[in-house]
């Protein structure tokens, strides 16, 4: 079977390459049959890689440890989800899903558009298959997922996957994350293909618009899975510490959260062409930058795949190499891009969307300065200087805080321009609530709340009162002209203006989102070593250290200690926190214990258990936590509510 696997790269990566030619040829000879047989060549890739998917899937399974890959990230004691799940858990096999989702993504844009954007079809399969050609020629030449071990080495169990990969979180997080990173390939591949035809109008982005959305959602779910994975097992208290490899899949994010907003402008005024072009490049370069940074070890981090020598600077020419044929491209077109429509006025719909631009970018600017810091300080002067989450907080803190600002403003400001008494009559409401809020804020803590978190309530009120007033007038204006009751007028709105009021409800999550991140100004914890019997007290709880027992596990050892919780001296639940020592991996893990509120989380680590029988304890007390996990969940709806497609439209919509 690894066999099969092994060549099935290999003619995929030789059905690549003839398909590059023939959607050259295509595209530069006009030729409609060459078109096809590169969008056949997209759809014979796609269905070579999946033959190798399957053939590694297959070994993991059966505990083939005559493949290398097999004996080095799985092993007998693991279940069927995690071996299956350790296929995406070291280099090779996670460039084989991304050559998959690649070819996903490919097959569904051919299948997509076989009756139309046919002047710009051979281009986009040229450029899907030449990204295949990179990964798999570091699938057939440089880091071989089939690779045979010599009879002698071969043993009868693997070294196991990582245990903190060993989490059902991580059997679908870094699906989330690739399916994002891929899938900017396809609004790439277009605007390309529209640099390269010449035909820059609005075709491109508004064929790829639910391609581009679905990416930027699932990219976000991956980023805010990640954090809950970090939360539940790195047994540190918090979800986000603005680690490299968190950041490399932050930048695209931002970069495509800037594009999805400017690119209302172009559609709606006919402005920005060069920048969305730009904006589109900048998001799929730095897929593959934070594709590179996980691979080439030159920045330290938990989740990377360390990979000394040459095999980074591969990495880094190819990023080097797209980057500069698109930016290339855009340059030699940017005369036919520019708009004759200039900017009316600063109080308009426009400008915000503009501002929003630029503080998106200055927040990628700060995320990629403190991550490549300690790379470009050991380049230039030998020493390696980092920066730690303080930077990164005292930076995009305000930046934060302005972009929710004018999550709020936007909806509130007509196109063109606004006048004196419509900003008056909007800006009412919404105003006079976010004020009321950070007053009554201020009063009640004052001098126990920070500025970050007296702006993001004051302002995350703003943002709800300018959603529920954009729902509430447009629900009442349909019952008024219709005779709708607010049910029926409500899935009206939702239905023909579904990228609107959908929008509207990502807002909402995200405001849940700054909610639950200014908790963390009242985070409190405390260490302590405490006897059988002993208490530790921490604001209004009391944990009861009562004893610990061995774990009688097969591939792991340790300890689980049970704690009495109390609230104000009211039991409320038993805690269960492990230390457990991984035998094959000799690694050590704490499993923390969570107690969860709406309100807050108490999280409890069990850090030693001493040989007189005590126990070292460390105890967190995260308010507002969960609101994070909230304003995920309803930026989920948002999105579904976005992309769910309407009988009605279903034909006219872009694929």
């Amino acid at each position: 079977m690894s066999d099969i696997g092994l060549y099935s790269l290999r003619f995929a990566l030789a059905v690549a390459v003839f398909g590059v030619g023939a959607g050259v040829a295509a595209g530069w000879k006009r030729r409609a049959d060459w078109t096809l047989v590169a969008e056949r060549s997209v759809l014979a890739v796609f269905a070579f890689v999946s033959i190798s998917m399957l053939a590694l899937f297959w070994a993991l399974a059966q505990n083939d440890f005559t493949i290398a890959y097999v004996m080095q990230h799985s092993a007998r004691s693991m279940t069927l989800p995690y071996r299956l799940a350790a296929l995406w858990g070291g280099q090779s096999g996670s460039l084989l899903l991304w050559a998959w989702m690649l070819g996903v993504f490919g097959a569904i844009t051919v299948l997509a558009n076989r009756q139309k954007n046919r002047s710009l079809m051979p281009w986009v399969a040229a450029v899907l298959l030449a990204n295949a050609c990179f990964f798999l020629v570091l699938l057939n030449f440089v880091t071989v997922p089939f690779d045979r071990l010599p009879a002698g080495r071969v043993l009868s169990d693997g070294n196991g996957l990582n245990p903190l990969l060993q989490h059902p979180l991580m059997t679908i997080h870094p699906l989330m994350l690739y399916t994002g990173f891929v899938g900017f390939v396809v609004p790439f591949a277009f605007a390309f293909a529209a640099l390269v035809t010449g035909e820059l109008g609005t075709t491109w982005f508004r064929t790829t618009r639910r391609t581009t959305l679905v990416a930027w959602s699932f990219l976000g779910y991956g980023l805010m899975l990640g954090g809950r994975w970090a939360y539940e097992v790195l047994g540190w208290g918090g979800y986000w510490a603005w680690d490299p490899v968190e950041n490399a899949a932050l930048m695209p994010w931002l970069a495509a959260t800037a594009y999805l907003h400017s690119v209302m402008i172009q559609e709606k005024r006919d402005m920005l062409k060069i920048w969305n072009l730009v904006l589109v490049g900048l998001t799929y370069s730095l897929c593959l930058f934070g594709t590179f940074l996980t691979r080439s070890g030159v920045v330290q981090s938990v989740h990377s795949f360390t990979n000394s020598g040459w095999f980074g600077f591969i990495f880094l020419a190819y990023v080097g190499v797209v980057a500069f044929a698109f930016f290339a491209a855009v340059l030699y077109r940017r005369e036919e891009l520019r708009s004759p429509r200039k900017l009316e006025s600063m109080v308009s719909r426009e400008a915000g969307f503009l501002l929003n631009n630029w503080a998106f970018m200055a927040l990628l600017v700060v995320v990629f300065w403190g991550t490549m810091l300690p790379v470009f300080s050991e380049t230039i002067s030998g020493q390696r200087t980092t920066v730690g989450p303080r930077f990164f907080n005292t930076m995009a803190g305000p930046l934060g805080l302005f972009l929710l600002f004018l999550t709020g403003v936007g909806p509130l400001i007509a196109w063109h321009r606004a006048s004196l008494a419509s900003i008056r009559k909007q800006f009412a409401l919404p105003a006079a609530v976010g004020v009321a809020v950070g007053l009554a804020t201020a009063v009640m803590l004052w001098g126990r709340i920070g500025v970050f978190t007296l702006g993001c309530w004051a302002l995350g009120a703003f943002v709800t009162a300018t959603v529920l007033q954009e729902y509430g007038q447009a629900i009442r204006a349909r019952i008024r002209l219709h005779g709708e009751s607010a049910l029926r007028a409500l899935a009206t709105l939702l239905q023909k203006n579904q990228r609107r009021y959908g929008g509207y409800v990502v807002h909402l999550g995200i405001v849940f989102m700054m909610i639950g991140f200014s908790g963390g100004f009242f985070n409190e914890e405390t260490l302590e070593n405490v006897q059988p019997g002993d208490s530790v007290a921490l604001h209004d709880y009391r944990l009861r250290y009562l004893t610990a027992k061995p774990i009688p596990a097969q591939h792991y050892g340790g300890a689980k200690a049970r704690v009495a919780l109390y609230r104000e001296d009211e039991p409320v639940k038993m805690l269960l926190p492990e230390k457990r020592m991984y035998w094959l991996e000799q690694q050590p893990t704490s499993i923390p214990a969570i107690h969860s509120t709406l309100n807050e989380d108490l999280y409890l680590v069990l850090t030693a258990i001493e040989q007189d029988g005590s126990a070292t304890l460390k105890v967190y007390r995260n308010p507002l936590v969960n609101w994070i996990w909230i304003g995920g969940l309803v930026l989920i709806l948002g999105n579904v509510l976005i992309l769910w497609p309407h009988p009605e439209r279903r034909g006219s919509r872009p694929a």
